[in-house]
């Protein structure tokens, strides 16, 4: 009965948020609490919560002081010579910006935090996806599914999740485990090629002469000339539109002025009041800092932030109302990724104290059909996409690997090769709804989750069976 009422708890989530019928906060509040009611443990609801906002609130401090940091690094200037590389790469073109936003996300990865991961990339990219009307849930898709294969780094946490679990050593997990998630990454960045293709085909290669923005306004408030450029360099085609100019000037723009283009397509004002040249370095110092902590773990990753924080604020802004200004300027995202962040404490503390999780890991582990015992790593491998989408990884690295690892044992299938077979559904876990960084994700990028789920599910489950299909091609599991 709670496997049933587990399953369609999840099932009635999705479904509601995919249908924009209620908003995740409420769908991750309202909806658990009734089925909490419904399996009869309604008297508990209350401790169920509190286990859940006790076990996320350091999730959702780091995350609060987090969104603070890196946005007055983003308001001083010291993520802008990125975003004008990624200019000089994409030259405005949809295709290129992907792939760049690919080629981000998966380098930000490497110091192990999604939530940091998506706030450099949604910073950097925002503005260019905006301004070039390219789709929202392709940037938040891409990061998402690079992030996801990049989170299997030791100090990523699943990997050590599953070595803590079966008792192995992390790197014998994932050093054999780096042709098939290089693969995969490979896969992402494909992927992101043929989306970039498609958006390139439903907006053309834009090439900006000169565009003007009301800054109060928000809105384009002038544009003297947008030219497209078809594939083979002409304006013809479907994905083609007839050149706008004003001011009489109604020549176009060759290729040559590409360069000179990016220049003056702007993303970040480069005049804005709150740029700190001559902080430069101290800001890149103190970001470097504060990641190579994070990475060595000297300190809890919130505790890092909070003084991160802090000291960006004091050091940058000096008087007291310029940091008053810049702590409102961040409120929102700050408001809307906490407040996620604590209503999904309800969902897990619900879930996990009426014992669904449980009866939901059971369950699945045995309808396994005996004749595969051989292939339990595959069996893992495929359940791990599900599982790791449906709980969150501490539910299934520490509740069910270790019942499938002995499952597999029995038929001569080594942990080893189980631990590798875990580690396969992260490119789809990062978009679960029980992962807080997906909140800042789809929150910095003003996307809705529902949006972002329809989106991504297909294309996160196609890189993770390529990653599985590697891995068994390789020998590694």
């Amino acid at each position: 009965m709670l496997t049933i009422l587990g399953f369609t708890m999840i099932a009635t989530f999705l479904v509601l948020i995919m249908m924009k019928k209620m908003s995740p906060i409420a769908a991750l509040v309202l909806i658990p609490a009734l089925f909490c009611v419904f399996v009869g443990k309604g008297a508990k609801l209350g401790d169920y919560v509190i286990d859940g906002v006790t076990s996320l609130a350091p999730t959702a401090a780091m995350l609060m002081f987090a969104i603070v940091y890196f946005g007055v690094m983003i308001d001083v200037g010291l993520f802008d010579p990125v975003v004008r590389g990624i200019l000089k790469f994409a030259k405005a073109d949809p295709m290129r910006i992907v792939v760049g936003t690919a080629i981000l996300a998966a380098i930000v990865s490497l110091d192990g935090d999604g939530s940091t991961t998506f706030m450099i990339t949604v910073s950097a990219m925002y503005p260019l996806y905006k301004r070039l009307k390219m789709s929202l849930v392709v940037m938040t898709g891409v990061a998402a599914m690079a992030n996801g294969v990049m989170n299997t780094l030791p100090w990523g946490g699943p990997t050590a999740r599953a070595a803590t679990a079966l008792k192995l050593d992390a790197s014998d997990i994932f050093v054999p485990m780096i042709p098939a998630l290089a693969v995969g990454l490979l896969g992402v960045f494909v992927l992101s090629y043929v989306l970039g293709k498609r958006e390139r085909k439903r907006l053309g290669v834009l090439t900006l002469d000169e565009i003007l923005v009301d800054e109060k306004a928000g809105e384009k408030v002038e544009e003297t000339e947008t030219v497209l450029v078809g594939a083979g360099g002409s304006g013809s085609g479907s994905g083609s539109k007839t050149p706008v100019a004003t001011g009489g000037s109604g020549s176009g723009i060759d290729a040559e002025d590409e360069a000179g283009d990016a220049e003056r397509f702007q993303v970040l004002d480069p005049n804005r009041a709150t740029l700190r040249p001559k902080l430069y370095w101290f800001n890149a110092l103190l970001t470097l800092t504060l990641l190579t902590a994070m990475i060595m773990e000297w300190l809890p990753i919130p505790v890092l932030f909070l003084i991160g924080a802090a000291l960006a604020l004091t050091v940058n802004f000096p008087h007291i109302p310029d940091q008053k200004a810049r702590l409102a300027a961040h409120a929102d995202n700050v408001l809307n990724v906490s407040g996620m962040v604590f209503a999904a404490a309800v969902f897990t503390g619900v879930l996990q104290g009426t014992g669904m999780v449980d009866h939901m890991a059971r369950w699945m582990v045995d309808v396994i059909p005996e004749g595969m015992g051989p292939h339990m790593a595959l069996v893992t491998g495929i359940l791990s996409l599900p599982l790791t989408y449906f709980m969150s990884n501490d539910g299934f690295y520490f509740g069910v690997l270790p019942v499938l690892a002995e499952a597999g044992a029995a038929h001569g299938v080594t942990p080893l090769e189980m631990a590798r077979a875990s580690l396969v559904g992260q490119p789809l876990h990062m978009s679960s709804p029980l992962v807080p960084a997906v909140y800042v994700l789809v929150g910095m990028a003003k996307v809705e989750f529902g949006d972002h789920t329809r989106f991504v599910v297909k294309w996160a489950a196609l890189t993770c069976l390529i990653i599985l299909g590697a891995g068994i091609l390789f020998g590694i599991i």
